[in-house]
């Protein structure tokens, strides 16, 4: 059995100054450093000139907040590998946070998916764009599985699916660290059932490819209300970014011992990580560029006199409340079935509005008023009348 992970780093350290004897000290890594920091400042420069604008344009504040999130999707990665680059010798940890941002630009999309969804029906009403849903195959690879929409848990758990990544991804984070500390993560060692890297990756595998699948499903659902909003374009330009960070990094780890050598300074393991942090930084330039396009101010545009601030919607970005009355929505839904107190009876059409939030009359019929059960269990509408959720407390 293996007692210890094998160390990442050398021994010995780079002594040299990066201004060597009056002159810079030009060698791979420092080359690669300055790229590196080159294209984070790009990177960081296009982003935020796409969310100052949606801020002076802040017009939709429900749909926008969640594009705010998602636009901070390359500066944060950029930042992030910059940071692991250039202190490549505690490259886990920073890994570990640069992930975390994942989770929360996949939730933030499932939500603005809702926004859009919602504002294709007369007065908000989103009964209108799921009640006409017929049962149908699920997509690939369960296509041989058929579902109905209109079942009541059935939305309870696509968003659940999504959201559910929020906890799972740092949850894995934080425990990578804490074995990181007691040299148990041991990275280097992917497929070591010894140390904990390959439980970690495992878990989180399982959970991003859950909440891939969900949002992959609610797409597919609704992609007759979604027309003209290019969700498929807002969608690939974050899964994009999944992929190449992932890919990019299988490839570096064949080529690890056989074309990547290790130097006085430099283990295996770490050229790897460098290489991978650096490739990082460059695309996210070019994925910045890419979200400015598909995440377009142009349809919240508004006259000069009439711009807005740009503090409400930097705080409505940061601001995760609503992540957290969502998550807590569905947990009471699935909670209060489980004991058998939930009003609504799974044979009886989903009501939307309560499972996505959103306000709406009851699809059991227009006459058909709502009862106090069924709206304690509804979890906080999305609607821009309801923003202040945002900032209270969840009501019980």
């Amino acid at each position: 059995m293996e007692s210890s992970c094998p160390s990442d780093n050398t021994v010995d350290v780079d002594q040299s100054s990066f201004w060597g004897a009056g002159n810079l000290n030009w060698d791979e890594h420092r080359i690669g450093w300055a790229i590196a920091g080159g294209c984070t400042v790009l990177t960081v420069l296009i982003s935020m000139t796409s969310v100052l604008r949606h801020c002076r344009n802040y017009t939709k504040p429900s749909e926008q907040r969640q594009i705010l999130r998602i636009l901070y999707m390359p500066p944060v990665y950029a930042i992030i590998s910059f940071s692991s680059y250039r202190f490549f010798r505690t490259y886990s940890y920073y890994v570990l946070i640069e992930v975390v941002y994942e989770a929360i630009t996949l939730s933030a999309f499932l939500l603005l998916l809702v926004e859009f969804v919602a504002a294709t029906c007369t007065g908000r009403d989103v009964t209108k764009a799921i009640e006409r849903k017929e049962k149908r195959d699920l997509p690939n690879p369960f296509c041989c599985w058929r579902y109905r929409p209109t079942k009541p848990y059935f939305m309870y758990t696509l968003k659940w699916s999504v959201l559910q990544y929020v906890i799972i991804r740092p949850a894995v984070s934080i425990a990578g660290i804490i074995c990181q500390v007691h040299n148990l993560l041991c990275e280097s060692t992917l497929f070591s059932l010894y140390f904990a890297n390959i439980y970690l990756e495992t878990l989180n595998f399982a959970s991003v490819s859950v909440a891939s699948y969900g949002l992959s499903l609610f797409l597919d659902l609704t992609k007759e209300e979604l027309l003209g909003r290019r969700p498929r374009a807002k969608f690939l330009s974050i899964k994009l970014i999944m992929m190449f960070t992932f890919y990019q990094s299988c490839v570096f780890s064949v080529l690890e011992n056989r074309v990547i050598k290790p130097t006085e300074f430099w283990t295996v393991d770490n050229i790897v990580d460098g290489l991978n942090a650096l490739a990082i930084c460059i695309e996210m330039v070019f994925f910045s560029v890419l979200m400015m396009w598909a995440y377009t101010v142009n349809e919240y545009k508004v006259a000069e006199d009439k711009k807005t601030s740009i503090w409400r919607p930097l705080w409505d970005s940061v601001n995760y409340w609503d992540f957290i009355s969502e998550l807590g929505g569905s947990f009471k839904f699935f909670f209060n079935r489980a004991c058998g107190t939930s009003s609504i009876h799974p044979s009886r059409k989903i009501d939307f509005a309560q499972a996505f939030g959103v306000g709406g009359r009851s699809m059991a019929g227009d006459d058909e008023l709502p009862t106090k059960e069924s709206i304690r269990l509804a979890p906080y509408p999305f609607s821009d009348t309801h923003n202040a959720a945002a900032t209270s407390p969840m009501l019980s």
